[in-house]
């Protein structure tokens, strides 16, 4: 599975998902990106998941037109020891993937 980490996510997270093909925005050079660009970006490249902190993406964006999965990560803050503890539940909604938003927290 082809995963993006959005720009508000510790780089260290990646190494979580060893297991899946995995980059961060800043190494796709999408830094910046609106989300609608970030999210045709990620269509144009074959990404499945977009794993992000940004509470308004979901109330921003139209999920049916973009047929792009969202993991939206809710945690005391987006510190990688704030968010290590949801690894097992991302891994989990991995498993079980849908189109759209799904609140991990």
């Amino acid at each position: 599975m082809k995963l993006l980490l959005d720009e508000n996510l510790p780089r260290r997270l990646k190494l979580d998902f060893s297991e899946h093909e995995i980059f961060t925005v800043r190494e796709k050079n999408w830094n910046g990106a609106t989300n609608g660009v970030l999210l045709k970006l990620m269509i144009e490249d074959d990404f499945d998941v977009l794993l992000t902190f940004d509470k308004k993406l979901q109330h921003q964006q139209n999920f049916l037109k973009y047929q792009i999965a969202v993991l939206l990560l809710t945690a005391e803050s987006n510190q990688y020891k704030h968010l290590l503890p949801l690894v097992p539940k991302i891994k989990d909604a991995l498993s079980k993937l849908r189109i759209g938003v799904t609140e991990i927290g």
